[in-house]
């Protein structure tokens, strides 16, 4: 019998996130975020910290509370970083040998993303500034307006809207801005614009001699509004803001974007939309000047990037496309079977390998030279950590170890992997977790839980939640149905239109499955939940079947047809993944949101909504709620305040303890 504990909710508190590696030019030196709760558990703090590779020696490297995405100069002489400066995220710069860090830019807006110039002695970095557009006046009015409201107490004024992205979530409504590239000169008091208009930038890096930047935008070529798009561009302009070259032709949705080291080739992650938002992102590479674009991993049927659900991570940031040192091939992140890997692909796609192996969750990595990386990976006996692999040898070290000794205190439940095959033939992924010291022959209360996306994926990762549950003796089924990413582009694209469909037959087989395989699964104790598109799943799961005996359904969406205009994705998710509008296509939205079946649910149900959530809005669960009272069921509904989508991974330390609490009450009240 094990003399270690259960783990709890409040054990959130104790954990440590590890983040954001970056190794010094000269490979010795690895640079990376340590992350905490903070000592009112109100929010978080960060640091950066610093491990010598040689020695392994890891020492805080600056005291900030707020300091993260560090980036060494390429002369290896400086480090900067993003720490708060008047209460907006500026660049500070700090000695490679230490000292003291020094502010660089004053953006009155903030910093939201940066990159050394090749030669260390600029950085060019993404602000926003006010927009340009036809009713510049009218929302610069209305900003002013509102904002003398606040400052002098003058009664409120009204808003102005005429974006149909108006709002996001994690950010809330549209502050009128755009955001746009400057570089700043060390040593200069002003930044240089680089982009202006009435558009946003996202990804942008430095070409190898320092003399373009490319970068990705929706820069509008007619009347067309482009907020009704999901394609954007590449961009090619001098390192003054001149000669800007269009070098996509309007046809992808791009992600990030990035320049060889010979400066010749240029690789991008995108999407065709051959399968809208279902389509795998794929590695797309060409010549800076005159060429086509090669699809490089297409025919590989592969999903690039890291596409694990955890509810250990929130906002990291993500590998871009990384060229090898000789520019003859491109490493990336894929997310194959439950797991998320590190593969090499030729550039002329000629075939690719796999770089890092077993049974994991690699969400962060570096190259160096001689065939090493640092690796930001996570498992499911621990939430994440960096380690070092050498390729030629072959071996790989530890590099962090912060959550040792919490681990070393509790009984860390480790999954079991099943494949069963589903009623049309497809092999479906699972995992079954046992509560510990289960006797033999004993049957425990069983919890089915279910990924949000759909298109994403659950896998071999750390989730508090499965912990936290298995240890209050609950065994714990996860598993990948058709819609999540992991396994083919047929197999993601099959839920588009189906919801409810085969999706819900995959879940309700892995079900039968476990318990057809093992014997501690207790069949008069089934129980359910699940986040996002989870939470749809669970509001249809109980409109349309009384086999669990209760039911958590968390950040959800319960009607197809308000969604479709309250949610910020809602008008364009909705014609994905549904197939219609609102008001043309009214029976078939209805016929896939679940409140339609609301009269045949007998299941107990706890709902639980951020009242800031702009994704799945919180009148979704508003409108479950009350139709379920109103028809005498039993429910009860609870609100997170100033909770966006991103409660369950990022939100208030607080609240993510209490919402983990009441899904176990819930749950242990309905045993």
């Amino acid at each position: 019998m094990s003399d270690k504990r259960g783990m709890t909710a409040e054990d959130l508190y104790r954990l440590v996130w590890t983040s954001d590696p970056s190794l010094s030019p000269n490979g010795e030196h690895v640079a990376y975020v340590s992350k905490t709760v903070n000592k009112d558990r109100d929010g978080y703090n960060s640091h950066i910290r610093m491990v010598e590779l040689g020695s392994h020696e890891d020492i805080a490297f600056t005291s900030g509370e707020q300091d993260r995405h560090p980036v060494w100069s390429p002369d290896g002489r400086k480090l900067a970083f993003l720490r708060n400066h008047k209460d907006k995220p500026q660049i500070w710069v700090i000695p490679a040998n230490g000292g003291e860090a020094q502010v660089i830019t004053h953006a009155e807006h903030g910093v939201s993303g940066f990159a050394w110039s090749p030669d260390s002695s600029k950085l060019l970095f993404r602000t926003q500034i006010d927009a340009v557009s036809s009713n510049e006046a009218d929302v610069e009015d209305s900003k002013k307006a509102r904002q003398e409201s606040v400052d002098q107490k003058k009664p409120l004024e009204e808003e102005i809207i005429d974006r149909i992205r108006y709002k996001a979530d994690g950010s809330g409504r549209w502050n009128g801005r755009r955001s746009h590239l400057y570089i700043q000169q060390l040593g200069s008091d002003a930044p240089a614009p680089l982009t202006g208009g009435d558009y946003d930038i996202g990804d942008f890096c430095w070409s190898p001699d320092g003399e373009h930047i490319a970068f990705v935008a929706k820069i509008p070529e007619d009347d067309t509004d482009p907020d009704l798009s999901l394609i954007n561009d590449v961009y090619v302009i001098n390192s003054s803001g001149g000669n800007r070259r269009k070098l996509t032709s309007s046809e992808w949705t791009v992600y990030a974007v990035s320049y060889s080291p010979d400066g010749k080739k240029l690789a991008i992650f995108g999407s065709d939309r051959s399968h809208h938002n279902a389509t795998q992102v794929n590695l797309f590479i060409r010549p800076v000047e005159d060429g086509e674009w090669l699809s490089v991993t297409k025919s590989y049927d592969l999903q690039l990037s890291n596409s694990m659900v955890s509810d250990m991570r929130s906002g990291t940031r993500s590998n871009g496309p990384v060229f090898s040192e000789y520019s003859e091939s491109v490493y990336s992140l894929v997310s194959r079977e439950g797991g998320v890997h590190l593969a090499k692909f030729a550039a002329d796609g000629s075939g690719y390998e796999w770089i890092s192996q077993g049974k994991r969750d690699i969400y962060q990595f570096e190259q160096g030279s001689n065939g090493q990386f640092i690796l930001a990976a996570a498992d499911p006996a621990q939430p994440g950590d960096l380690f070092l692999l050498d390729t030629q040898s072959k071996l790989e070290s530890r590099l962090t170890q912060h959550n040792d000794a919490f681990l070393e205190e509790v009984e860390v439940i480790l999954p079991e992997e099943f494949y069963y095959t589903a009623s049309d033939g497809e092999n479906i992924q699972g995992w079954v977790m046992k509560p510990a010291g289960t006797p033999s022959g004993t049957k425990v209360p069983t919890v089915l839980e279910i990924h949000g996306g759909p298109h994403a994926m659950y896998g071999f990762t750390f989730m508090l939640e499965f912990q936290l549950l298995a240890a209050r003796g609950y065994a714990v089924i996860y598993t990948n149905p058709r819609g999540g990413h992991g396994y083919s582009q047929e197999f993601v694209n099959a839920v588009r239109g189906d919801y409810g469909g085969r999706d819900y037959a995959d879940l309700m087989e892995a079900v039968d499955h476990v318990l057809s395989a093992y014997d501690f699964v207790d069949e008069s104790q089934l129980f359910v939940t699940g986040g996002s598109y989870g939470g749809f799943m669970t509001n249809w799961i109980v409109g349309h079947t009384n086999r669990f005996k209760a039911a958590v359904t968390q950040r959800s969406i319960s009607n197809w047809i308000s969604f479709y205009g309250v949610s910020d994705i809602g008008f364009f998710f909705t014609e994905d993944q549904i197939g219609g509008d609102a008001w043309k296509n009214t029976e078939l939205l209805w016929k896939h949101s679940p409140l339609a079946y609301v009269e045949q649910v007998e299941t107990p149900l706890l709902i639980l909504h951020g009242e800031e959530d702009h994704r799945c809005p919180i009148e979704q669960a508003e409108q479950l709620f009350i139709a379920l009272k109103r028809l005498g069921k039993e429910t009860q509904f609870i609100r997170f305040p100033k909770s966006s989508h991103e409660l369950s991974r990022g939100g208030h330390p607080g609240l993510r303890v209490k919402r983990l609490n009441h899904i176990v009450r819930w749950f242990d009240e309905h045993k």
